[in-house]
């Protein structure tokens, strides 16, 4: 089933799409969702036949370990932007919406949020 077709991803964008300020683009061949021109989340179908149907996104400081500690079978840390923080999400058993609901809040909300400027060279 193509991507545009699962309803996984029907669901996903609802969610994404109704916080504030954010758009869809595509990136890498697969669905991305940004704020601000900062991408927060990205849907994975079997890209590159790798079997994964997933979210990767954005996470605040703590989150990654906990839920991958927590259930490693639902939660991991993606390549690529694992060592930033980012969130893998299995999407093929049963997804929790709600959990996904606040999850992808959390992800809007850590791009969102302004990083504390730097302290200056003395």
């Amino acid at each position: 089933m193509a991507a545009s077709e699962r309803p996984e991803l029907k669901r996903v964008r609802a969610i994404c799409v109704a916080l504030p300020e954010v758009e869809e683009r595509l990136s890498h061949g697969s669905p991305a969702f940004f704020t601000k021109n900062k991408q927060f989340l990205h849907y994975w179908d079997n890209h590159h036949d790798d079997g994964w149907h997933c979210l990767w996104c954005a996470a605040p400081i703590g989150m990654q370990e906990a839920l991958t500690t927590a259930n490693p079978k639902r939660f991991f840390r993606p390549p690529y932007v694992g060592h930033r923080g980012w969130l893998g999400v299995n999407l093929d058993d049963e997804p929790d919406w709600k959990e996904i609901e606040h999850i992808v809040g959390y992800a809007h909300r850590t791009v969102r949020t302004p990083k504390p400027a730097r302290a200056g060279r003395g």
